[in-house]
């Protein structure tokens, strides 16, 4: 027969199979939506993130440090301006707002601008002159946030360190802003000019200073950079261009997209799983159909191509539907995430994904019908006279084998291209083939062992219901794996967000503080401790020393930087800022890897008298490539402070307690200009407020976090990444949901021959639930 034939059989045998398999193409479906929708959204974020890669930044070059920009860099940006470069300063520092008429306190991020800032991008505020009224005077322009939380609108004053301000106006649009980014601490935005009145900056303040240039041209802007670079270096300045906000930022939000793709993926793989199992039953009723075909002269390729033609039909129909929805979710997905999205996103449709959305359909739809219908090939013209007593065998031969390495090599492929990289995508592959692998073997064993002990003396329908997992045209594969993975996709999205929500949980650790104090000043601290004790809560106290790395082992930190032999020591560990601490105790986030305490008679053996003893974080160690014995110099304000390493700890950092990198031994830096965190935990949400209050109100330079926010926000920012795991998660699910229907449905006809006859020898309604009952609840059950 020519392959003309084969399209005829196809078409008329099609017409009747898409009612029967037609659901497990709902999967596929699915999962093309799925893949077309995340991915599209994917192209749509990089677009507008190129269009709008200057309002990302404001400014085409940023200059930033952790302190005020050194001499030499100042210098050097004055000279730009002659050029006709702009430059805008920026002073962030954090530090608590006040509303005299509420008494409302709030933590929040001061922002003084000098300049033009930001130069590419508008602030939107209501009123909309506010963001060019407010440099001319007293004013201020708020965060929504900030009303809101001391309830206080446009023309009303807030104080921060005693200096008043007038709300001028409430930002409503911000170029490059994630709107969580405020949850913690919303930005007041103030003029420079101010800053010095205000007296915020004094020793352990958290500020950041930044310079923004607006220079034009790439090639422009790398001219500048090159001519800067020593600087930067040698001071440890930072700095962002445009293009390196721009790489960042896609590079997260791909991998973010390509996560929730793999999530997506799923119901792909699993209407495959689905397809196959329909197949497979298909193709069980049609043994005899096509040993008849063999007697009239159909090759084994005839027939092959003829299923094979019906299965490639049917997965490009669902592949149709599937970039249509996709398409339609498109247009939900920008609701979602955008919270973590400083740009906006268009909706455009990504035509290149549309047409690998097909592709990927088609293929997995014929990949995954391609071993059950390898049974064709073995079933011989004479079955149609011997089926009765002579069953089909099947062979193992090269055909399966390649469909086999096929199958798996198509998974792998799939996955490396959706995941952020190779490793993870090959990881996925894995993941999902063993789990699949379980879930096979676990409906394999349920068959098994419900033939080894059949319940013989229970009640009629039980026996019946039980039978069913193992008679001939059974759903037991097809069902566990479709539940199967139902319950795996609900239970990993659950175990997920309940683990991250855990570590961050304050309210349930009643050993953790909740409220936090810092920037407190030598001679304010009896004050702040009696202010605690007043209000009945205990208070820890730990000193904060900012300190810069000047030495390790001898060899400056420059040297050690320079050194271009071996492993290199990272930029950032050698010149940034950090911020020591001394105590008697391990923290509770921390563990002793090596060495001893201080409060033990262990530690190191020998050492100088003038010589204090640390303890560092054992990735720090690593990254510094220190170990037990070295010695490293710091420089206080200028003092030099020479510490060995007497124990190496863990830390986990995340943990909302006070951690540090490196902590010094009692007696050893106490002397040291410092300034005081307070911590402690109050249980009550109006007594913090109180003390709150109470601590801006004494200790104007006082800052005050109340954690629960911060737990707040951390919630909020899980329940949003969860949520969208969870939608995207709907789509595997309700690929498992349609499978399992399909399973039901496939056999359908088998079920009515079955019901009949039940209730020809006298079985009722009510026994044929009862039948279908025990069967489903013991699949659904495993």
């Amino acid at each position: 027969m020519s392959n003309a034939f084969a399209f005829r059989h196809a078409w008329r045998e099609g017409k009747k199979t898409w009612r029967r398999v037609g659901l497990y193409m709902g999967s596929i479906t699915l999962g093309v939506a799925a893949l077309v929708a995340i991915n599209s959204f994917r192209t749509n974020i990089l677009t507008s993130i190129q269009a709008e890669s200057r309002n990302l930044l404001g400014a085409d070059l940023e200059v930033h440090n952790n302190s005020s920009l050194p001499e030499e860099i100042t210098i050097t940006l004055d000279s730009l301006e002659t050029t006709g470069i702009l430059v805008s300063y920026v002073t962030s520092v954090a530090t608590m707002a006040v509303a005299p008429g509420t008494e409302f306190s709030r933590l929040v991020q001061v922002k003084a601008i000098e300049g033009g800032f930001p130069f590419y991008g508008e602030i939107g505020t209501e009123p909309a002159s506010a963001w060019d009224a407010f440099p001319s005077g007293q004013l201020a322009v708020v965060d929504p946030a900030v009303t809101v939380e001391l309830d206080v609108g446009v023309g009303d004053t807030i104080l921060i360190n005693n200096f008043p301000l007038t709300i001028a106006g409430v930002i409503t649009t911000s170029p490059g802003e994630i709107s969580l980014r405020g949850a913690i601490g919303p930005r007041v935005f103030i003029a420079a000019r101010h800053l010095a009145s205000m007296n915020l900056i004094q020793l352990g303040s958290l500020a950041h200073y930044q310079a923004y240039l607006k220079i034009g041209e790439p090639d422009a802007v790398q001219a500048v950079i090159d001519h800067m670079r020593p600087d930067f270096r040698r001071l440890d300045i930072g700095y962002d261009t445009v293009a390196e906000r721009v790489n960042n930022l896609t590079e997260a939000v791909t991998n973010m997209t390509r996560f929730l793709g793999l999530v997506g993926l799923v119901a792909l793989l699993l209407g495959g799983v689905g397809v196959a199992s329909a197949i497979h039953v298909f193709i069980k009723e049609r043994l005899d159909t096509v040993a008849v075909l063999r007697c009239i002269g159909a090759t084994q390729r005839t027939v092959f191509t003829a299923y094979v033609l019906q299965a490639t039909a049917l997965g490009l129909g669902g592949a149709l539907a599937g970039v249509m929805l996709g398409v339609v979710v498109q247009q939900i997905l920008p609701g979602i995430l955008g919270g973590f999205i400083p740009v906006d996103v268009g909706t455009s449709i990504d035509w290149w994904m549309v047409a690998v959305g097909l592709l990927l359909g088609v293929w997995v739809a014929g990949i995954f019908a391609v071993l059950p219908l390898l049974a064709i090939r073995d079933i011989p013209p004479l079955r149609a006279l011997r089926r009765a007593f002579e069953p089909t065998k099947t062979r193992l031969g090269a055909p399966r084998i390649v469909a086999f390495v096929g199958l798996a090599a198509s998974v792998v492929a799939i996955s490396v291209w959706q995941a952020p990289r190779p490793d993870i995508g090959l990881a996925f592959a894995v993941a999902i083939s063993f789990t699949t692998g379980m879930l096979w073997l676990t409906a394999l064993l349920l068959i098994k062992l419900t033939k080894r002990f059949f319940p013989k003396r229970a009640q009629y329908v039980i026996r019946q219901g039980v039978a069913n997992l193992f008679r001939p045209q059974n759903q037991t594969v097809s069902v566990t794996i479709a539940l199967g993975f139902g319950a795996f996709l609900v239970g990993t999205i659950y175990v997920v967000q309940r683990n991250i929500l855990d570590r961050f949980d304050i309210s349930s650790d009643i050993t953790q503080p909740n409220l936090t104090a810092f920037d407190i000043q030598p001679d304010q601290r009896d004050s702040v401790v009696n202010l605690f004790a007043n209000a009945g809560a205990n208070v820890n106290l730990t000193p904060l020393i900012p300190s810069r790395m000047t030495h390790i082992n001898g060899r400056p930190v420059l040297d050690v930087l320079n050194d271009s032999t071996g492993a290199r020591v990272p930029r950032w560990a050698l010149m940034r800022e950090y911020r020591h601490t001394y105590r008697d105790s391990i923290g509770p986030s921390e563990r002793l890897l090596e060495g001893d305490w201080w409060d033990t008679n262990g530690g190191t053996e020998s050492r100088d008298a003038d010589v204090a003893r640390i303890s560092i974080e054992q990735d720090l160690a690593g990254v510094l490539q220190v170990e037990m014995g070295d010695h490293i110099t710091w420089t206080v304000q200028g003092i030099p402070i020479e510490t060995q390493i007497a124990s190496i700890r863990e830390v986990n950092w995340a943990r909302l307690n006070l951690n540090f990198f490196v902590v010094f031994e009692p007696g050893s830096i106490n002397h040291l200009p410092h300034s005081t965190i307070a911590m402690a935990r109050v249980e009550d949400p109006i007594q913090r407020a109180t003390i709150q209050r109470d601590l801006v109100r004494g200790f104007k330079n006082v800052s005050v976090v109340d954690l629960t926010l911060i737990q707040d926000a951390v919630n909020r920012i899980v329940g949003k990444v969860t949520l969208a795991i969870r939608f995207m998660a709907l789509f595997s699910i309700g690929s498992g949901i349609l499978v399992l229907v399909g399973a039901i449905a496939t056999s359908r006809f088998h079920r009515i021959r079955e019901s009949v006859l039940l209730k020809t020898i006298g079985a009722s309604k009510r026994q044929l639930r009862q039948i279908f009952m025990t069967e489903y609840a013991t699949l659904g059950s495993l």
